[in-house]
């Protein structure tokens, strides 16, 4: 009875090395057919009661389980339905993936908090999109209806487009269910050796603030700047004044600013000592700050105007606000018909006769000391370290790297005929080892199978 036990478990574990070696090669098949780190799964978005962009995501996934994966260098190209190429969304340094992949949502979307991570530009229903690293093409997908692309979304019909992990093709599925994982994309910070959420405002700065107002305190604003590449989605980024955060909401697109007014509190007009502003990230690091001194005056704005040689930022008081456009410097208040600027007063006095005088080029006439005097020029030099001086706006810009070539979303089909050739000699070892037991035990087979036929008699 021993014997037949022992042949029993001899077949049977001969046979699940058989079926390990079969899911063993179709796995590995799998695995060769799709990228180490791949698109899993889209939707553009569709209108549904009356909401817009209801479900848009991208779903990010990974082949193996091992610990965090770089997405250092990693980007989401996006191809538009005209064939125009732009960058999605560009992973920062030191951001990992550290579950089974990452989920992203348009930012306007109503299941927007419901992402490790936001894009701004929403998907098309005929369109296309490449995952790349420093410019490699890593994985790509396209739904255009056209030769090589898969079908286009139809807004009367809503569907998901994801990948079929034994096949490696998308196919249009109704229903689908996203793996949201809040704690599977996340940056390391390399100074601390902590880990923490992406950074979102990096690239966000102040440009004006005006604190002492004229009139009523619904004057006083602060501006912000984008000087990045890419627009910023303020939503979940702060002001913090006076150790209170406040809440900033909009998007900034590159090279244009956006004006805050505050309505939970007020500014200081001018402050007795230096007051503090800053800019809060979404992982609580500070972006930016803006320090404004004691000496504002009535209906001025403290603006940054330029930068000096060494590319330090050159803040001054202007008598020209400007919320929402580029700054501009205006030393003296602009004073009323038949009035002049006394500039060591500041104030306004009546205009002197003043015998005619021709000034050097680069110097004006002061008409009311019948002085020459030369004119400042107030202009952006030179930037500090990682920006360039855009001569269009007169405006530092930061230097963007790996801007990348166009690629055609056209995918790659091959077959790896190395698994199959794995596969026969798995079947080939098994069925040898099982016809050796057979032929080995073949008496005690045979015994066992009279006493089975005996007992059913």
């Amino acid at each position: 009875m021993m014997k037949m036990i022992k042949i029993a478990i001899v077949v049977l574990s001969f046979s699940f090395s058989l079926i390990c070696g079969l899911i063993v090669v179709f796995a590995a098949e799998i695995n060769d057919n799709i990228p180490e780190l791949y698109i899993k799964a889209i939707n553009p978005g569709y209108s549904i009661d009356g909401k817009n962009n209801v479900g848009e995501l991208i779903e990010i996934s990974r082949r193996s389980s091992d610990d965090m994966i770089s997405l250092a260098g990693i980007t989401i190209g996006y191809t538009n339905s005209s064939g125009s190429d732009s960058t999605l969304f560009e992973f920062p340094e030191n951001s990992f993936l550290t579950g089974e992949s990452i989920l992203l949502r348009l930012a306007s979307s109503p299941d927007s908090e419901l992402a490790a991570t936001n894009y701004t530009k929403t998907l098309a229903f005929k369109a296309g999109l490449s995952l790349k690293k420093n410019d490699e093409i890593l994985d790509e997908v396209c739904w255009t209806g056209k030769a090589d692309c898969y079908k286009e979304f139809k807004s009367s019909n809503p569907t998901f487009l994801v990948r079929n992990l034994e096949t490696g093709e998308f196919e249009h599925l109704k229903e689908y269910e996203v793996n949201y994982d809040e704690k599977a994309y996340l940056v390391k910070n390399s100074d601390e050796g902590e880990i923490e959420l992406p950074s979102q405002c990096k690239n966000l700065q102040f440009s004006e603030i005006l604190s002492y107002y004229e009139t009523t305190k619904t004057e006083q604003f602060v501006e912000f700047y984008n000087s990045g590449f890419e627009q910023i989605l303020l939503d979940g980024c702060k002001l913090r004044y006076k150790n209170k955060n406040y809440d900033l909401t909009g998007i900034v697109k590159p090279e244009e600013y956006i004006v805050y007014y505050p309505r939970d509190f007020n500014l200081t007009k001018d402050p007795a000592s230096s007051n503090t502003l800053e800019i809060v990230d979404t992982n609580e690091k500070t972006v930016d700050k803006l320090v404004y001194f004691n000496g504002q005056r009535k209906g001025t704005a403290f603006a940054l105007i330029g930068y000096d040689e060494k590319g330090e930022e050159i803040w001054k008081t202007t008598y020209a606000p400007t919320p929402g456009a580029g700054n501009v410097y205006q030393e003296f208040r602009t004073c009323e018909a038949g009035k002049v600027i006394n500039e060591e007063t500041g104030n306004c006095v009546k205009v002197t006769s003043i015998a005619e005088k021709v000034c050097a080029p680069g110097q004006y006439l002061n008409i009311l000391t019948g002085r020459c005097k030369k004119i400042e020029e107030q202009t952006i030099k030179e930037c500090k370290e990682g920006y360039y001086l855009n001569p269009e706006t007169n405006r530092c810009r930061k230097i963007k790297e790996n801007n990348g070539v166009n690629y055609s979303l056209k995918p790659e089909e091959y077959k790896e005929e190395s698994s199959f050739i794995a596969l026969y000699i798995v079947i080939f070892i098994v069925l040898v080892a099982l016809g050796y037991l057979i032929y080995e035990f073949r008496n005690e087979i045979l015994k066992f199978w009279q006493k089975v036929f005996r007992r059913f008699r």
